[in-house]
């Protein structure tokens, strides 16, 4: 009789310690994040990216109940922040990932400090960026025709900037080149904010930029947009005509963000983080302010993404072979 009731207190033991067992996993994710998010932008200060990761931040730091702040990490096309994030192991550690670093440097670097397929697991596509083609205010072209017709007339005399080899001002000017047959000097910069200086300030002529991070330079005719790399004028600039509407029927160049974690970040808060970053990006006050910066919302899902990442690739691959971009 004592025999099995010690039997019996030794089975209720064991299935108590198995239901404890299994629930532990279920309280350990519900408890993700549980602590400060550090989240990654590969670029100075002063750009689209910066505007695209602070206007996902705030957002995402009220759906998942822990705060989110933006780091600036710039250097080496975006090459040093990818390669640290990739080696983060602490699970709250994110990176903002870009035409340049996803798309771009696979194809004109010999080596990375990361691999992209291996190191990371693509959360969400959260916005695309249109690449508005701005002027200093005193050159004498107040459209891309009369712009390309300068470029043509002196070959090399006008240069344009760009935040660096390989970024995406770099490849929207490229582009273009190929698509009207000009050819213009290069000028890279460590990020967007360091090149718009010297644009405004009449050290450079031209330049490809982001909606978001000149909008308000040219509200303020501090800048001129001659043309914008959207297939469809901006309503925020509904004057300006797009590249393909003066004589490059088909062109279109837009600039994509998105958000990326390290691949040890375990597959139950990947997909924790990628159903609230989608959502953070389409909240009101991140489509508001995104939108009057020209940026459109998107927030896919992470195959949506993935696949994204994959077309893009195979896009640019072509073009930056026929530019012959290299690193700096």
């Amino acid at each position: 009789m004592t025999s099995d009731r010690c039997n019996r207190r030794q089975v209720i033991g064991l299935a108590s310690a198995t239901a404890a067992a299994s629930l532990f996993p279920v309280r350990a994710e519900a408890l993700w994040p549980n602590k400060a998010i550090r989240f990654v932008v590969p670029f100075a200060p002063g750009g689209s990216s910066e505007i695209v990761a602070r206007a996902t931040a705030a957002e995402l730091a009220k759906l998942l109940g822990q705060s989110v702040f933006v780091d600036n990490k710039p250097g080496g096309a975006g090459n040093v922040a990818m390669g640290e994030v990739a080696r983060a192991d602490d699970q709250h550690t994110l990176i903002l990932g870009h035409i340049g670093t996803l798309a771009v440097n696979p194809f004109i670097f010999d080596k990375l400090p990361y691999d992209l397929a291996k190191d990371f697991r693509p959360i969400s596509l959260l916005s695309k960026v249109p690449s508005l083609y701005v002027v200093r205010p005193d050159l004498p072209a107040r459209n891309l025709s009369e712009f390309l017709a300068l470029a043509r007339a002196r070959p090399g005399h006008l240069n344009y900037g760009s935040a660096g080899n390989g970024s995406a001002g770099h490849l929207a000017v490229e582009y273009l080149k190929m698509a009207s047959s000009t050819f213009m000097l290069h000028v890279p910069y460590r990020g967007t904010g360091p090149q718009l200086t010297d644009l405004m300030g009449g050290r450079l002529d031209a330049a490809a930029v982001g909606a978001p991070a000149v909008m308000q330079f040219i509200k303020a005719g501090k800048l001129r947009c001659i043309a914008t790399g959207s297939a469809q004028r901006l309503p925020q600039l509904p004057e300006v005509p797009t590249v393909a509407e003066q004589g490059f029927p088909g062109f279109e160049m837009t600039q994509w963000y998105g958000m990326l974690a390290p691949a040890s970040l375990p597959q139950a808060h990947a997909d924790k983080l990628a159903a609230a970053a989608a959502k953070a990006v389409r909240e009101p006050a991140a489509v508001k302010l995104l939108e009057s910066e020209a940026a459109l919302v998107i927030g896919g899902t992470s195959a949506e993404f993935a696949r994204f990442i994959e077309a893009e690739q195979q896009r640019w691959k072509p073009v930056i072979a026929r530019a012959k971009i290299k690193p700096d």
